[in-house]
């Protein structure tokens, strides 16, 4: 990134009066959560199940077959010692100084919250919380872990019933509050900072399309469906790209 592109960036951030941030698993990646839908974790996941993992992580699958479910997730979904990276950390800041009215993410990781941001919309749900299918009951996953530790292949609840993670599975809608308060939020901002998304995961990636602002910033490794919408469009790593324009922030 050029430090042109730096300065453009906490400028518009400076003069907006309302920004919103719309983030995917590029952004977690650099905590070293992998992106599921990446070709090497699609060549791993067929290797070692003989399933894409669109069907492992189907509703209709986990009704099935819950303990495939459980062991795909355990290799490759549940990463309980990751932690913030830079580029949650900027977001939580800007959150607290008054530059960010709040997160729409589509990763299922709780990272943002951990870094300290509050307005935090997950468009696909957490696996920070589990539900019982059959009564009210949850659990987190620490507790999710814990079972499968002690060799449970599928965790349960202390009813007996299954535990099932709260994220939205293929075959399964989004949650209508987080959707709508993510199309509000970005139908209002001035602002859309989209990093690390293809934009080709529907329907969350047509979210962009409620965006009504003046400025969109884009940052991605590579091009998107948007890139023709986007002002300034960044081609480096998000957790050095927000970093950068926040030490400009603090400067200023």
């Amino acid at each position: 990134m050029t430090s042109t592109d730096a300065e453009i960036f906490a400028q518009i951030l400076k003069d907006s009066g309302s920004t919103v941030f719309f983030g995917g698993a590029g952004v977690s990646t650099e905590s070293g959560i992998p992106d599921f839908r990446s070709e090497s974790a699609r060549r791993a996941t067929l290797e070692r199940f003989g399933l894409p993992a669109e069907e492992i992580l189907s509703a209709s699958f986990f009704s099935s077959n819950p303990e495939v479910f459980y062991e795909y997730a355990r290799e490759f979904l549940f990463h309980p010692k990751a932690t913030p990276n830079a580029a949650h950390r900027a977001l939580a800041h800007w959150e607290e100084r008054g530059l960010l009215a709040g997160v729409i993410t589509q990763n299922i990781d709780g990272l943002h919250q951990k870094a300290g941001s509050k307005e935090v919309w997950e468009v696909h749900g957490t696996l920070e919380k589990f539900h019982c299918v059959a009564c009210t009951s949850t659990a987190p996953l620490d507790e999710v872990i814990k079972q499968l530790d002690s060799g449970t292949p599928v965790p349960t609840c202390t009813c007996g019933a299954a535990l099932k993670p709260d994220v939205v599975l293929y075959g399964e809608s989004l949650p209508d509050e987080a959707v709508s308060r993510s199309v509000q939020a970005v139908s209002q901002a001035e602002v859309l900072i989209v990093c690390g998304t293809s934009l080709s995961v529907f329907p969350a990636a047509g979210l962009v399309n409620a965006f009504r602002g003046s400025h969109i910033v884009l940052v991605n490794l590579s091009p998107t469906p948007a890139d023709y919408q986007a002002d300034l469009i960044i081609r480096e790593p998000i957790g050095q790209t927000l970093s950068t324009v926040e030490q400009l922030l603090q400067m200023s």
